[in-house]
């Protein structure tokens, strides 16, 4: 999982990859420490060119998440071609996550535009 820390590189991100999953998280919130490993599993055994990255709300990130009006944790973002599809907030399961990924993740990287072998 990729940390984030800046506009710039949030916007760069998404920009240059079809597929992201972001955890806006918190180095002291507990749901977030404990959730961060199980999207990375998720990512890297179901959704392999799913590129997933972490922004830390309470140390390193606060003005970016200001900015992106994230104001509890934990939130999870997930975008496709630069647009985001769905977002988490606070109460969700790793299962809805997955359920929300599958589709358009099939779509994108494999029947759309995305062909990156």
């Amino acid at each position: 999982m990729r940390d984030i820390e800046t506009e710039e590189a949030l916007s760069d991100l998404l920009e240059s990859n079809p597929a992201v999953l972001l955890l806006f998280g918190g180095a002291h919130c507990g749901v977030c420490q404990a959730i961060k490993p199980q999207l990375e599993a998720l990512a890297s055994r179901e959704f392999p060119k799913l590129v997933t990255a972490y922004i830390d709300c309470q140390e390193t990130a606060g003005a970016l998440c200001a900015a992106r009006g994230i104001f509890s944790l934990p939130v999870v973002q997930l975008w496709f071609e630069g647009q985001r599809f769905a977002e988490f907030i606070r109460v969700f399961s790793i299962g809805e996550i997955r359920a929300a990924l599958e589709r358009p993740y099939r779509l994108v990287v494999h029947g759309g535009t995305y062909r990156h072998d």
